[in-house]
């Protein structure tokens, strides 16, 4: 009982905070106004049926291909947690975002460019494609099973896409690690535990694991963290050294998680020493993350709705607006 009620405490600051942007400077806790706004493209009549347009395109993908929600919630992060949340990761080009070692294997572009094409017909100039990754991405994850959470828009695109801006830290940190990463984007330990979450879908690749299956901290011994038998299963999978031409195969995040839904099922794998990403399995370790896992490996409902504040709070990051960065015509590329 006294773990719900310090959940739901931390919950009610939350709801508390989501309207702004939280920063900390020199250990003060200052809120500013990201500019955003609800319903932004129909309040000054720009675009009015935006989010039905985006809508309509994310279910046509989703329906042939379910791993688009994985993909753009994906792109989402890699976008915000760079230079913000202002598209800068679709941008191509010799030293862009994509070409950072973190993000070899980001997808979801054609879904964003399609989407783009037919706002530009719709609503030529009129929408940001910073906007229509997060309108997307809300939407994807909807028909996953994630809560449909009101977005505020108004975002505007950047100019620069630099891949040696992508800071985005190892998947085997520590907790303490992770968490001062996160509060440097001004994001605290619920939104961490939260967006960790996303982890229950989407995949990664053996190279990712394989010192938590044979030599973890050079010790020439797996995680002893991590479940026995699940080690045993990733071993059948990941050898220890791959041959001349061997794949490096892809393995999914959750193995019983395997058609792309929104799911709590993540954290009773974390409770279980069985998370595949070592920052996941952290969660453990971190007195307040260790709570929040339990609370939400019991209380599905509770993570959706700490699911939808941490989403808004991640989608303000370092946002443009007003007469800042520019109106793409096209994703891929900055205007003339």
């Amino acid at each position: 009982m006294v773990m719900r009620r310090d959940f739901y405490y931390i919950l009610f600051v939350m709801v508390s905070l989501v309207i702004a942007t939280i920063s900390i400077v020199d250990g003060a806790v200052t809120v500013q106004p990201t500019g955003l706004k609800r319903k932004f493209y129909k309040l000054n009549g720009q675009c009015p049926d935006v989010e039905e347009y985006v809508k309509h395109q994310v279910r046509e993908h989703w329906i042939r291909d379910r791993s688009i929600t994985a993909k753009l919630l994906r792109l989402s992060y890699s976008d915000c947690f760079v230079l913000g949340c202002d598209g800068s990761v679709l941008l191509d080009g010799p030293n862009s975002e994509k070409k950072a070692r973190q993000n070899v294997a980001l997808g979801g572009f054609a879904v964003i460019d399609t989407i783009k094409s037919v706002l530009e017909h719709r609503c030529p100039g009129k929408v940001s494609c910073a906007d229509i990754l997060q309108l997307a991405t809300r939407d994807a994850l909807r028909l996953a099973g994630a809560p449909s959470y009101p977005l505020k828009t108004g975002r505007r695109d950047g100019l620069v896409s630099d891949k040696t801006a992508v800071d985005l830290p190892s998947p085997s940190i520590s907790w303490e690690a992770s968490l001062a990463y996160f509060r440097s984007k001004g994001l605290d330990v619920l939104d961490m535990t939260t967006l960790l979450g996303a982890h229950t879908m989407g995949s990664t690749r053996c190279s990712v694991i394989a010192d938590r299956l044979y030599n973890f901290n050079n010790t020439r011994k797996p995680d002893p963290n991590m479940d026995i038998s699940l080690v045993r299963d990733m071993r059948k999978i990941c050898p220890a050294r791959r041959k001349r031409g061997q794949a490096d195969k892809v393995i999914p995040l959750n193995p019983e998680n395997t058609k792309y839904r929104f799911d709590n099922n993540y954290y009773t794998r974390v409770l279980n020493k069985k998370a595949i990403l070592g920052v996941d399995q952290q969660l453990l370790f971190g007195p307040d993350t260790n709570l929040i896992s339990e609370e939400f490996a019991i209380g599905f409902e509770d993570w959706r709705k700490s699911w939808a504040l941490s989403m808004n709070r991640m989608g303000s990051i370092g946002v443009l607006t007003g007469d800042q960065g520019q109106i793409r015509k096209h994703c891929r590329f900055v205007n003339n």
